[in-house]
Parts: C-alpha cells; sequence; structure tokens
C-alpha cells in the first residue's frame, strides 16, 4: 500500500485543477474538499483525521521526507510530484512549504450525535475570523474537548488558513453546524449540557463552577455574545486585573477550557 507517484512538470495536468481552484475563496469548499497545506498538517490529515485523502501535491524535494505519509496511502491516492516553478505557479504562495493535500469533507456530523454523551464542549457564535477559529480548535485538543458546535455564521473549520492555524486539529476535533442558535440550544438541553456564556458581564467567574457537562459559548471579539444568547445561558466571566475586561476570544476559550476540563477531572 502507497501512493501513486504522478511526476509532473505542467501545471496545466488536470489532477492539480483542484489545487489552482483553491485560490477562489470557497471554490473548494463547494466541490466537498478542503486544503491541507503544509507537512505537519498534512501528517495529521494522513494519520489521526476522519477524513479520505483526494490527492497530494509535493514539490519534488520534499517527497523523501513524507516518503512515510506516502507508504500509509492506499494506491489509488494520486502524489502529484512537480518541480517548484510549477508549485508556484499551480498554488501561487509558500506557506505550504512543498506539501499540501486535497481531503474530502464527507458527511457533516449531526449536532445532536455530537453532543450525546459529551461532558465539555465549546460553541462558537458568528465567529467569522479563521485565525480565532483555528486557535480555539487548536485549545479544544490540547484540554480535550469532546467537540465543537457552530452557528450557521461562523467560518469554516475546514478553510485552509483555520486548518493551518489549528496545527491540525480542526481535522481531529469533531465538529457540527446547527442551523440556527435555536437548534443549537435544543442539542444543549436535549443532551442535558449546560450552556455558559463566557462575558466580560458575568455573574460567576469561571473558576468557582462546579464540574458538570458544559457547553463554553463564545461570540466574536467587541461585540461578543448577543444579548438573545445571553439571556438562555449561564453568564461566566475570566476573573482579571482591574482595569482590563476583556481576552483575544482564542485566549478566552482557553483558559476556559483549562477551568471546565480540570473541575471535571476533580469530580
Amino acid at each position: 500500500m502507497a501512493a501513486r507517484i504522478v511526476p509532473t512538470g505542467s501545471a496545466e495536468h488536470p489532477g492539480l485543477q483542484p489545487y489552482t481552484a483553491m485560490r477562489e475563496r470557497d471554490l473548494i469548499g463547494r466541490e466537498g474538499l478542503f486544503v491541507a497545506e503544509g507537512e505537519v498538517v498534512v501528517r495529521v490529515l494522513v494519520s489521526r483525521s476522519r477524513f479520505a485523502v483526494r490527492s497530494l501535491l509535493l514539490e519534488k524535494r520534499r517527497v523523501e521526507a513524507v516518503k512515510d505519509v506516502l507508504a500509509a496511502l492506499p494506491e489509488d491516492v494520486p502524489a502529484y510530484v512537480v518541480p517548484q516553478d510549477v508549485m508556484d505557479g499551480v498554488v501561487g504562495f509558500s506557506i505550504h512549504r512543498g506539501v499540501l493535500a486535497l481531503g474530502e469533507r464527507g458527511q457533516p456530523i449531526a449536532p445532536a450525535k455530537l453532543a450525546r454523551g459529551a461532558t465539555v464542549l465549546v460553541a462558537l457564535v458568528g465567529l467569522t475570523n479563521h485565525d480565532n477559529v483555528g486557535s480555539i480548535f487548536r485549545n479544544a485538543a490540547a484540554f480535550g474537548a469532546d467537540g465543537v458546535l457552530l452557528d450557521p455564521s461562523s467560518c469554516d473549520p475546514l478553510y485552509r488558513k483555520a486548518i493551518r492555524v489549528s496545527a491540525g486539529a480542526a481535522l481531529v476535533v469533531p465538529f457540527a453546524r446547527c442551523a440556527s442558535v435555536d437548534e443549537m440550544f435544543e442539542v444543549l438541553a436535549n443532551a442535558n449540557i449546560e450552556p455558559i456564556a463566557l462575558t466580560p458581564r458575568g455573574d460567576e467567574t469561571i473558576d468557582s463552577l462546579p464540574p458538570a457537562p458544559r457547553a463554553l459559548l463564545l461570540g466574536t471579539e467587541g461585540p461578543g455574545l448577543p444579548e438573545h444568547v445571553l439571556a438562555r445561558a449561564r453568564r461566566v466571566r475570566i476573573d482579571m486585573a482591574p482595569g482590563l475586561d476583556s481576552l483575544n476570544v482564542a485566549v478566552a476559550s482557553g483558559i476556559a477550557l483549562h477551568e471546565a476540563t480540570r473541575a471535571l477531572r476533580r469530580r
């Protein structure tokens, strides 16, 4: 078992078309695919994720470094090997460092299935910044969250920048998109998971909560969670020094996840 090596010196090779298309935002997503860029992320995709690999695109000098990755893939997965000038012409940016892969999104996870039996979830409302979403997924993986729920307006965790910032955690931490905030609260209620709204106006501090299954609700930086969400959740804040009342949402998620998972371990 090993990926099929396909050397080519032409940027017009049909197998490279999806990589060319990824310059256009969301085009790949509409085709049921996503792009993993960089050796670290591609290794996560191949070895630890639930997603199938459609193909790889490698700069020819990088083949030796990822030969174990190639060996772990089925023979029907092509690995297109190209010189640097073709890679530059096809992809148009250098963050990948010569290693990219296409993954198949597959069937989405149902929100109710994700919540069933969970003890710590993250729930995102209106988060449209890929850096923040990627960082939150990385924190979710680091602290052992069971998954991430997203409302309709939050950005795609499988957008390539979100995956890259997450260091591949977006490929490992399960997530589900709710059709509405109402569905999000319904899913949590049915799973007996308490919604916890992180807000500077919280009545309690995150470290004072007793252990229980919880979903940590996070909103956009600046406005935070909308009032109609705050009204339906337990309002909790992160204790800070005088004169400061807010943190970057990704930083806040890390602190809150640490406290939530630590409380469960003490139970």
